[in-house]
């Protein structure tokens, strides 16, 4: 069957209603149809990112759905990523490079500039792939974020594209969402709306109908599809850190949730081990004992370490080591483990500096210029490959650096402790190879490998999601191309 739409996109009704899977889905299905096809999406807010293929920064799930399509993934495939490091300021990311340091004002007032990169490189996909899946961002019934949009209808009436409407029955009022989304649209956008498809769903089906009939006469739309809730998925989250606890071994690693924890994607790995217990710590919570402590990345260093101050971490790390237990830092967490983080330009608030944990003894500058490289590696403690990605703002000197956590080249990289009971580095993705994750874990006292092959995890639960959406699928191929084929519309 031939797929009808050379632009597609999916919008949902609320934040985490499955765009990401859905998308993800059918660029996995189309190409197993040998479509050369790509994902897209105009502007994301996350702190979950990647380094893609040309050396630029992108959301972590467009990478993901990149996989899914079996191509590269590249920055035109997410043009605009908003970073947050404070309630009202982010980090602008355009073309996979940092523009500006904006609050939310400025940025509204920026965003027909923003248009004009997401427009550029909607063009660009284009012309090198025969379809491009879309991801909307949040809900496109934010009535307060409507003028200028550029993350949902805004998008799809530039780019003159039909739209398919995702809905949560898991999370209850999947009637209500979709309806109350429709009636927040203008006319032309309504008709814009191919069709909706229910997510999550698990139950008899046969008890659903009647709700479906009472949606297709209500809203003169067809239900495209109802897809089941899969269980199991390891897929990259997009930003908000999983519920979920993971306890599948005696083995404990406790991981602090601070405010503006960035790739917490990292810590899947360890989610999946079957010899971790991994926990992660959010504000109030009691800091159990464990095996192993790991500070993760921050998109605002300075004020996550002031919060682990506020939550009496620094106590709590000090009677873990005392008791022999080891400490993990990664990128922003690599940099509290210092003696001081100085942000002289002010890059993540305030200008000024803030005092580490003073476990390794170095320094940390933020600069203005990002590191963003896929590096590979060898361990220092081990003999092990390594491999990881880095991004980040700041430059770290000191003793500490002397004796390196890993080898780049000849290069070192990271630090560690003298008494071997401290690790920092920069690098990002640490867990997902095997064989670095089992030596990351043998340093710091499991003794059983056992790490699993996230790779070949990812890859099986995109083609689970996939099968699952097949009827979607053929729900689109069965529609008529006349009706949603349009020419994209002219970016300038």
């Amino acid at each position: 069957m031939t797929f009808p739409f050379q632009t597609l996109m999916v919008q949902g009704t609320t934040s985490d209603a499955g765009k990401t899977t859905i998308v993800a889905a059918l660029c996995r299905l189309l190409a197993r149809q040998g479509v050369r096809v790509a994902p897209f999406k105009p502007q994301n807010m996350a702190l979950n990112s990647a380094v893609a293929a040309d050396g630029g920064e992108i959301g972590r799930a467009q990478a993901l759905q990149a996989q899914a399509a079996g191509v590269a993934p590249h920055t035109d495939m997410n043009p605009v990523l908003l970073k947050p490091y404070s309630d009202v300021g982010a980090q602008v990311i355009i073309h996979g490079k940092v523009c500006a340091d904006m609050d939310a004002r400025n940025y509204d007032r920026y965003k027909p500039l923003a248009m004009r990169a997401v427009m550029a490189s909607y063009q660009r996909l284009s012309h090198q792939y025969q379809s491009i899946i879309v991801e909307g961002a949040g809900s496109p019934a934010e009535i307060n974020l409507r003028e200028r949009d550029i993350a949902n209808m805004g998008f799809a009436e530039a780019a003159d594209c039909a739209v398919i409407l995702v809905a949560d029955i898991d999370r209850g009022g999947v009637f209500a969402h979709i309806v109350g989304t429709l009636a927040c649209l203008s006319e032309s956008e309504r008709n814009r709306i191919a069709g909706f498809v229910i997510n999550r769903f698990r139950g008899d089906i046969g008890l659903l109908e009647p709700g479906l009939e009472w949606l297709r006469r209500q809203t003169g739309k067809p239900v495209l599809a109802v897809v089941p809730y899969v269980q199991g998925l390891l897929l990259d989250a997009e930003d908000a850190v999983a519920a979920a606890q993971s306890v599948r071994g005696e083995f404990r690693v406790v991981i602090p949730v601070v405010p503006r924890i960035s790739n917490h994607t990292d810590f899947d790995a360890l989610r999946s081990h079957p010899g971790v217990d991994l926990q992660f710590i959010g504000p109030g919570q009691k800091i159990p004992a464990c095996d192993l402590i790991i500070l993760p990345g921050s998109k605002n260093t300075r004020a996550d370490m002031a919060w682990l101050i506020a939550q009496e971490w620094p106590a709590a790390i000090a009677r873990h080591l005392r008791y022999g237990g080891k400490l993990i830092g990664i990128c922003g967490g690599f940099q509290m483990l210092g003696n001081i983080i100085d942000d002289p330009h002010g890059l993540e608030g305030a200008p000024g500096y803030s005092k580490g944990l003073g476990l390794l003894d170095l320094d940390t500058v933020l600069t203005r210029d990002k590191r963003l490289a896929q590096v590979n590696a060898r361990c220092a403690f081990a003999d092990a490959p390594a491999s990881g990605y880095e991004i980040h703002m700041g430059f770290s000197s000191g003793p500490a650096l002397e004796r390196p956590a890993f080898y780049i080249e000849d290069r070192g990289e990271g630090a560690r402790a003298g008494d071997d009971q401290i690790l920092g580095s920069y690098l990002h993705g640490l867990f997902e190879m095997p064989q670095t994750c089992d030596a990351l874990l043998r340093w710091a006292g499991l003794e059983q490998g056992g790490a699993v092959d996230m790779g070949g995890l990812r890859e099986q639960s995109l083609d689970r999601i996939a099968d699952a959406c097949i009827p979607l699928y053929d729900a689109l191929c069965g529609m008529p191309w006349s009706r949603f084929h349009k020419t994209p519309a002219n970016p300038q």
